[in-house]
């Protein structure tokens, strides 16, 4: 089931559309569900095992910690609220001596995965949890 992604005013393609357009080969199994988690906010975030591989190919230093994102997601430090975009979040939580940041859409009450990265301060943003 793949995610309509919103980039400015305009309506993509889906996921995994977006993907195969960019030249990646996901193989078999790239639209199955990785992880499935809920957050403090009361809304789930899904991704799906060839968006995660999209997400490794961005960020090697990421590579196997699809686990680690998940628990951020449903456990983090702190939650930050895009200024930019309110529909846009940004989990935190502490990852290697680090701080891993995974960025959630949430549409319509669910939530996708957009990007996790690593990262040394907490970005610009309203903090909204805790509170």
């Amino acid at each position: 089931m793949d995610q309509l992604v919103r980039v400015g005013a305009f309506f993509s393609a889906s996921i995994g559309d977006m993907i195969h357009d960019k030249g990646y080969d996901l193989g078999e199994g790239a639209h199955a569900q990785l992880f499935e988690v809920t957050t403090p906010l009361g809304f789930s975030v899904r991704t799906t095992g060839g968006y995660w591989a999209l997400i490794e190919s961005k960020h090697p230093k990421l590579r196997g910690c699809a686990r680690e994102v998940a628990q951020i997601i449903a456990a983090p430090d702190q939650i930050c609220q895009s200024r930019l975009d309110t529909t846009v979040y940004l989990f935190y939580g502490a990852h290697e001596r680090r701080l891993l940041c995974a960025v959630v859409k949430c549409l319509d009450g669910e939530g996708f995965l957009v990007t996790a990265y690593p990262c040394d301060k907490i970005k610009e943003g309203e903090p909204i949890w805790p509170r």
